[in-house]
């Protein structure tokens, strides 16, 4: 019967997280990357091509298609938007009008995007089940339950869990890699290599960020010729086989990652053109070379890709920054996060203090090199978060998120070293049932969930991009409009899909620049476009309703104030495009989308116009 509690504890937790990530996922419309990732996807096991999405790694994106290729999900491979992309750049461009066909215009988008969800929220699951192992090790039962009730309760892993996107996956690997490199650092042996090889190519196959396990590496060997672990021998010789020996079991899972990911990338690339190493020759010993270079071409392209566009604006508190800011993380974090589990990381901070002045160790011997990797991985990670030009959402923090939810599992066994325990098991107990009750009562309404710090002010003015809004309330904006029995309405949205598909109403619209034929009318404007995709603040002040967590329902008064004036929308010069953008592709999306058949002329046409506006910036530089 002892047993099976921590069992049955673990299911209703799992189950708790099951229920809620799920069913807010059913209630949702696609996100804005998943319109690319869904399709590339499924393309991947239905072509064996990885043109599609080349600026991330394809193993989640595959998880998510593999569910649709086995249920016969359609995609026409003779369309201009598959058979246009057969360069880098076309393929950057081409990938939204392909997935967007995918999920809205070839299939039916409601059971499509359940189903490519649905590996993604297992994923998820799959996340919770390892970490509750790992923190069991480090803390007992009561540490595993402790952090799996925080995982299962934290706003980001229930809104990101089960979309069909890169950072669940790259977290769920890279925390594998991570501990088993502690395992490899404790027992040097060829099961633990190999654990790490798999895991560490996981990663490396999820999202780009896998490569900072190789600097991870590198700074724990640094650290331990400053600070040597206990385990360590005192004995020049034998020290020195000491970390020989384990440096060589690391590069030997390094290797392993390398092979796998390499193989990975060769057989989903398997009848992909290789037309970009033309330059070794065509004849058929030069084409033998080629196919098996494609799949570092294509990882090196990705990442090139990456690099490029990882300058982003920023949107804080109202202001939009033309770079990353330093504090960016940390404040989402401190707004995104329940009150109840950013208590509870300071409860474990205070306990920690309190048993170290009283020298009590709370981590088991055998797993003190774990708690040193995890260290090292969590700090050099939030530096490279902190340093990032990239600020675009929690998203993108789900790594150290994790590490601090796994750094609680000792937290009873120090609770029990210290004086008045039943006072601090029930601090402990309350602050973690806190957190059930804030999650619970936002459902299904994940995404756009800030926490009592906000003072009541709404997501969009303190946040930017996914943290407030990503596109996923189109379901709630269609049933206002059957519930006022509109005709059509204005719609301002963040995102490269034709919203027509799910809201058959729609009107493309500029919050920015209203016409005369929208006075009196109901609009609907997506969160995250009232003040950091466009700049329309003027809407707050006219009556309005919020639809689901990421959209506002405003009804314009009759007449509009004149651009610029008091209460009407702004001059031309202070107009703002989508994310920061030097051209507005959502037209140019919703033009194709709508129209396939002038794909190839618009998307030369476009990759011009990017090509002259980036010659304009170079030489304003």
């Amino acid at each position: 019967m002892t047993k099976a509690i921590p069992l049955l504890a673990i299911f209703g937790l799992l189950s708790f997280m099951f229920f809620l990530s799920g069913g807010a996922a059913l209630h949702e419309s696609p996100t804005v990357d998943e319109i690319a990732h869904v399709g590339a996807g499924l393309s991947y096991w239905q072509r064996l091509d990885l043109r599609m999405n080349p600026e991330h790694p394809p193993l989640g994106k595959a998880l998510a298609g593999l569910s649709l290729a086995i249920r016969g999900t359609r995609a026409d491979y003779s369309s201009p938007s598959w058979q246009m992309s057969t360069d880098f750049v076309h393929a950057f461009l081409g990938e939204w009008v392909f997935g967007e066909a995918v999920l809205g215009r070839w299939n039916d988008w409601k059971s499509t995007l359940a189903w490519a969800r649905l590996p993604m929220l297992l994923l998820t699951l799959v996340l919770g089940i390892v970490l509750y192992r790992y923190a069991a090790r480090l803390g007992g039962t009561a540490g595993g339950l402790l952090c799996l009730a925080a995982f299962v309760t934290t706003p980001a892993f229930l809104a990101f869990g089960p979309l069909v996107i890169t950072d669940v996956p790259v977290t769920l690997f890279t925390l594998i890699a991570l501990w088993r490199l502690g395992a490899i650092w404790a027992e040097p042996s060829r099961r633990n290599a190999w654990l790490f090889g798999a895991g560490f190519a996981g990663a490396l196959l999820s999202k780009f960020t896998g490569l900072l396990i190789f600097p991870i590496i590198v700074v724990l060997f640094l650290q331990t010729r400053i600070w040597p672990t206990a385990a360590q021998p005192s004995a020049p010789d034998a020290r020195k086989l000491w970390r020989r020996t384990r440096w060589r079991c690391v590069l030997r899972g390094c290797g392993w990652a390398i092979l796998f990911t390499y193989l990975v990338y060769l057989v989903f690339s398997w009848n992909q053109a290789d037309d970009a190493l033309r330059i070794l020759g065509s004849s058929r010993w030069a084409g033998l070379v080629r196919h098996p270079l494609m799949p570092p071409l294509i990882f090196g392209r990705g990442l090139f890709l990456l690099l490029v566009s990882s300058v982003r604006p920023t949107y804080l508190f109202g202001q939009v920054h033309s770079h990353g800011l330093l504090y960016y993380f940390p404040t989402v974090f401190a707004f995104k996060s329940t009150l109840g589990f950013l208590l509870l990381c300071v409860t474990a901070g205070v306990a920690a203090i309190l048993c170290r002045r009283a020298g009590k160790s709370p981590i088991p011997e055998p797993y003190r090199p774990h708690v040193r990797v995890l260290m090292v991985g969590f700090f050099l990670v939030l530096g490279v978060c902190l340093l990032s030009q990239m600020d675009m959402g929690i998203r993108h923090f789900l790594l150290p998120i994790v590490l601090l939810i796994l750094m609680l599992a000792p937290l009873p066994r120090m609770i029990r070293a210290l004086p008045h325990p039943h006072i601090w098991q029930t601090a402990v107990i309350l602050l973690a049932a806190a957190s059930f009750v804030s999650v619970a009562s936002v459902y299904p309404h994940f995404i756009a969930f800030v926490n009592s710090f906000s003072l009541r002010r709404p997501a969009y003015y303190l946040l930017n991009d996914s943290n407030v809004s990503w596109n996923e309330s189109l379901p709630d904006v269609e049933r206002f409009v059957r519930e006022q029995h509109l005709p059509e309405i204005a719609l301002d949205w963040a995102s490269l899909s034709d919203p027509a598909v799910i809201v058959p109403e729609a009107r493309v619209w500029d919050c920015q620049n209203p016409s005369e034929a929208d006075a009196g009318q109901w609009v609907a404007v997506a969160s995250v476009s009232i003040l950091e995709n466009h700049n329309c603040g003027y809407l707050q002040q006219y009556p309005h309703r919020l639809l689901g967590g990421g959209f506002y329902a405003f009804k314009l008064p009759s007449p509009i104030p004149p651009a610029g004036s008091p209460g009407g929308p702004p001059l031309p010069s202070e107009s703002r495009v989508m994310w920061g953008l030097p051209m507005d592709f959502r037209g140019w999306a919703v033009n194709i989308e709508r129209h396939p058949e002038h794909l190839v002329e618009e998307t030369n046409r476009m990759i011009q116009r990017m090509q002259d506006e980036y010659q304009k910036r170079f030489h304003k530089k």
